[in-house]
């Protein structure tokens, strides 16, 4: 009888620790992609729209897309992309940037 209360302690509080990791990584998920999407709007929407339309390519391969952002390109006529590794973006926030730009495309 000992064992099988033991048992059931264990399996609730196993399932009570899963619940609570879930949600706190939902809720981690939601608040990086609220964060990239507001990086989005403040940097990048000006010149690549609403649903990321203009200059934007999304055939290309990631880590290209990941390199345009970090280190910038010169387009054949103004504006050119800046470099935003020089305004303190890391390399995660470039790939987390990409994919939201490639999840705007219809």
């Amino acid at each position: 009888m000992i064992n099988r209360v033991k048992r059931l302690a264990f399996i609730i509080v196993g399932a009570l620790v899963g619940a609570t990791f879930l949600m706190v990584s939902a809720g981690a998920r939601a608040t990086a992609q609220d964060d990239t999407a507001a990086l989005y709007k403040t940097k990048c929407f000006a010149c690549h729209g609403p649903t990321a339309d203009k200059k934007f390519d999304a055939t290309k391969a990631d880590d290209v897309l990941i390199d345009t952002v970090l280190k910038g390109r010169k387009m054949e006529k103004p504006p050119n992309m800046p470099s935003f590794e020089e305004k303190g973006f890391t390399a995660d926030q470039a790939k987390a940037l990409v994919g939201f730009m490639k999840s705007q495309k219809h």
